[in-house]
């Protein structure tokens, strides 16, 4: 059983050394936030329209190192465990590192910077209230969000309609809404996945 085990953990660190290094850098990082009061850290590296306009490439590298909740929390069963530790690792064994990275990049970057004209045209029309702009907003979340979408490409045919209905459809389970616009992070997590259909239908659709 421990040799089975040894041989399986192998297996996925060969198949997804990326990966592997990308979440154990969360998790030593997640670790050193709980032993201190990391307040100062998380609203400096949050990536929302102040900080942005500030400092948006310092907010959006740190973003990306913070698991924004506890580990075994339901959002992050489904960004961290299942969106870095199996959608990530499943685009990076067929495709490479570099694809992976490009997957993950593209939905935190992208999805962060194309919710902002969102988020500006919301507060201009009283559908987000200002405050909005210095939001604290950290995470991993859009780019895991994006790795789950491309991770369609892994998939049996018979499994994409409804693979496609939980990666839209988690994010607005607990979405709150201002008429037909939903918050701007559910709007960031839509980006995203469409940012992770497209390069999967692009990107990635050869080996």
């Amino acid at each position: 059983m421990i040799a089975a085990t040894g041989a399986g953990v192998r297996r996925y660190v060969v198949a997804g050394p990326w990966t592997v290094g990308y979440l154990v850098v969360l998790l030593a990082v997640h670790a050193g936030m709980s032993w201190s009061d990391p307040a100062a850290f998380v609203a400096w590296a949050s990536t929302n329209v102040t900080n942005l306009g500030a400092h948006p490439v310092g907010a959006l590298v740190a973003s990306a190192l913070i698991v924004n909740g506890p580990l075994l929390d339901p959002g992050t069963l489904i960004t961290l465990w299942l969106g870095v530790g199996v959608a990530l690792w499943c685009v990076e064994a067929r495709h490479g590192p570099v694809r992976a990275a490009v997957v993950f990049l593209a939905g935190h970057v992208g999805a962060t910077l194309l919710v902002l004209p969102v988020i500006l045209a919301a507060i201009r029309a009283g559908r987000y209230p200002v405050e909005v702009r210095t939001a604290v907003d950290v995470g991993i979340s859009y780019g895991a969000q994006a790795a789950l979408a491309a991770a369609l490409v892994a998939l049996p045919r018979w499994a994409w309609a409804p693979w496609v209905v939980f990666v839209v459809g988690w994010p607005l389970l607990d979405a709150d809404w201002s008429g037909l616009l939903p918050d701007f992070t559910t709007v960031g997590h839509l980006i995203a996945a469409a940012i992770g259909f497209a390069l999967a239908a692009t990107l990635l659709s050869s080996p």
